[in-house]
């Protein structure tokens, strides 16, 4: 059966309010001030999703937003990129999420409201349209309480169907870390957390460590490290990817989901895990050029500018 979909991303949505340029970070009672600000499309999901299709990838989004603005503005974005949103949810009775974003030098502090987004569940997720896609990614795992009970068994479930798959944990805001990677992962054709998740998943010291607690019942591990790289193992054997230095980064917001993109998207082409890696480090070095997660990927076209004359890399 010919798919509809190349990809179909279960997530969190919400919008992005950034404050670039912070003189400080805050502290209580006092205030400081920041130099640019920018709404944009936020949340790890969406930002994948977005990027993903820029790159030229058919995706298609399942999650909740609420009947207001920034939902809309959410709507609006997706779908100025290529992203069908036939599948996403509006609730009269919640809010669309949105994160507060404190951006300075190369590090952030972030706040979020989930709103709808903590609503989505398995039963949201159609037979058809799991039927009508290659592949399904899902991001941010923590903020979703609705789906982390079923998350087994969706994974399942998309595997009995024949996708391939692939899963992002991101941050646990309640830093407990919950989740039953042994029974999960099975699953899971590629794994993309950064060290830093993946590292307190699995309570362990190092990277070496954090693969051997998972190596008897993993698939594919792909883990990002920032400016020092990232790393893929699978049967037993380790391969390095450099970073893609951008000497004047504007934020990091989403350079992991963008990473995540350009790996999925070389994937699904039939890649090899070198050629995924080396290609997720260029498209998460890209995004650091402009602000936010999605603003370097406006179209194909930007991103293959932007790859060739800050990174020397044509495509």
């Amino acid at each position: 059966m010919k798919k509809l979909y190349d990809v179909v991303v279960i997530g969190e949505l919400n919008v992005d309010l950034i404050l670039n340029q912070v003189d400080k970070f805050p502290s209580i009672g006092k205030e400081v001030l920041a130099s640019h600000m920018t709404l944009t499309l936020g949340s790890s999901s969406a930002i994948f999703a977005s990027n993903l299709s820029t790159l030229g990838s058919k995706v298609t989004f399942v999650g909740n937003l609420g009947h207001d603005n920034f939902g809309d503005h959410i709507i609006a974005s997706l779908k100025s990129r290529g992203v069908d949103t036939e599948n996403i949810n509006r609730s009269v009775k919640q809010n669309t999420g949105a994160t507060i974003v404190l951006n300075f030098d190369e590090d952030r502090a972030m706040v979020t409201y989930p709103g709808a987004m903590k609503y989505l569940s398995i039963q949201d997720v159609s037979d058809e349209v799991l039927k009508h896609s290659r592949h399904l990614h899902l991001s941010s795992i923590f903020l979703q309480t609705g789906i982390i009970q079923d998350v087994v068994q969706l994974y399942k479930k998309a595997k009995e169907v024949g996708l391939t798959t692939s899963l992002d944990p991101q941050w646990d805001p309640a830093e407990k870390w919950n989740l039953n990677l042994k029974e999960l992962l099975p699953y899971v054709d590629i794994f993309m957390p950064n060290l830093t998740e993946l590292t307190s998943l699995t309570n362990a010291v190092d990277l070496k460590s954090a693969i051997d607690k998972l190596k008897s019942f993993a698939n594919k591990i792909v883990v990002k490290n920032g400016s020092n790289g990232a790393y893929l193992w699978e049967n037993n054997e380790l391969i390095h990817q450099t970073s893609f230095l951008n000497k004047e980064v504007v934020d990091s917001i989403g350079a992991g989901d963008s990473f995540d993109s350009g790996f999925i998207h070389q994937f699904l082409n039939g890649k090899s895990n070198k050629e995924c890696l080396e290609f997720g480090a260029l498209t998460g070095a890209i995004n650091t050029t402009r602000s936010g997660g999605t603003n370097a990927f406006e179209n194909l076209s930007l991103v293959k500018m932007i790859a060739k004359s800050s990174f020397n890399y044509t495509f």
